[in-house]
């Protein structure tokens, strides 16, 4: 088990240790281990960014914990630095270092190649991998145990093709690209049409174009186009659970996040950014840097930075304004019953008047 005195840990993250208790020897203090608020056990260091959590640090078994300022209050020793996030994680990869995957390039010889594949002597093709006809594989790029990459396909340097993930014929991806477990691209696209009774599908001759420093979560997909390219553009990157379909452009350095559904030859602009659950219908196209909030459907074009919510998407205070309203309704509702019977008093009291009379 690793362990490191508190002392050491400040230095390490260029922080400040506060103690409570002056007789604490913060360098024989021995912190075993590293872990969230809420998971905090004896002898581990936790983090909390605001004074919000103070009552859940008091109650905690942690030994220690990472601030962005001093708390006098706390019992238990501080180490105050100017970003509590970044220190933590510095700290966590002491006690828990990142997994380095490391392989010898190479192509392991349970791994199926077809014999006019080229592949770059430093790329690494590991076992129960496939690679069809005519495909090319850059320097430095790992494709992992059971990547299926079919005929045509061209992948640059430095990439990284996490198990299961499926590349359809004439796949492109540029260099620095990471694909996460099954992914697939360039599946064929959901596009029929009904001829004598039956769907019937429509070309789908194109293919899928990913450029470099792209990164796409587990479980997505990415469909090709009906003719030319469906484009991811550079420095992307796509959480999991997500569909693009065929024809799409998605723009550069774009945050698509989970369980985004883009519907065909749909575009977007520079830093867009699709919270989780957005929906778009076909053929709309998103301005650059807006902004669409979760669960917005999106059925019409988008200029540039807007920030749209709800569906159908609407801009954000607009929408605001008819949530607030719809929330108001039964109050409404009950307002307009009182005046209906005030109403209808008074016509009562008119009539009787008029009889009088």
């Amino acid at each position: 088990m690793k362990t490191m005195d508190l002392l050491t840990l400040a230095k390490h993250v260029q922080g400040e240790l506060f103690t409570r208790d002056r007789a604490c020897e913060p360098d024989s203090q021995c912190i075993i281990g590293a872990a969230p608020l809420q998971d905090a056990e004896s002898g581990q260091i936790t983090l909390i960014d605001s004074d919000k959590h103070l009552s859940r640090l008091q109650t905690s078994k942690a030994a220690a914990c990472v601030t962005p300022q001093s708390f006098p209050d706390l019992d238990i020793p501080q180490i105050v630095v100017k970003n509590p996030h970044e220190a933590f994680a510095q700290i966590c990869k002491i006690f828990r270092p990142a997994i380095v995957i490391t392989a010898k390039s190479g192509i392991d010889p349970r791994a199926c190649v077809s014999e006019s594949a080229r592949i770059a002597s430093s790329a690494v093709v590991e076992a129960l991998a496939s690679v069809g006809e005519n495909c090319e594989i850059g320097e430095g790029t790992h494709i992992h145990r059971g990547v299926t990459i079919m005929d045509g396909c061209r992948i640059g340097s430095q990439c990284q093709l996490y198990p299961g993930v499926v590349l359809y014929p004439g796949t492109v991806l540029e260099d620095r690209v990471v694909l996460h477990a099954n992914c697939v691209l360039g599946a064929h696209g959901f596009g029929y049409k009904t001829e004598q009774g039956r769907h019937v599908s429509t070309s789908q001759l194109g293919w899928v174009h990913v450029e470099s420093d792209v990164e796409i979560g587990a479980n997505t997909t990415v469909d090709r186009g009906t003719y030319g390219a469906t484009k991811i553009g550079e420095g992307t990157k796509i959480d999991n659970l997500v569909q693009i379909a065929h024809n799409c452009k998605i723009g550069k350095h774009n945050l698509v996040c989970s369980q985004v559904g883009i519907a065909g030859s749909c575009t977007t602009g520079d830093y867009v950014v699709l919270a989780g659950q957005v929906g778009m219908r076909d053929h709309v196209n998103i301005g650059n840097k807006s902004i669409i909030l979760a669960q917005s459907g999106v059925a019409e074009d988008v200029a540039e930075n807007q920030i749209l919510l709800g569906s159908p998407a609407l801009p954000r205070k607009e929408q605001a304004m008819i949530i607030a309203s719809l929330l108001k309704l039964p109050e409404m509702r009950k307002t307009l019953k009182q005046v209906e019977r005030t109403l209808e008093s008074m016509d009562d009291a008119s009539g009787e008047r008029r009889k009088a009379g």
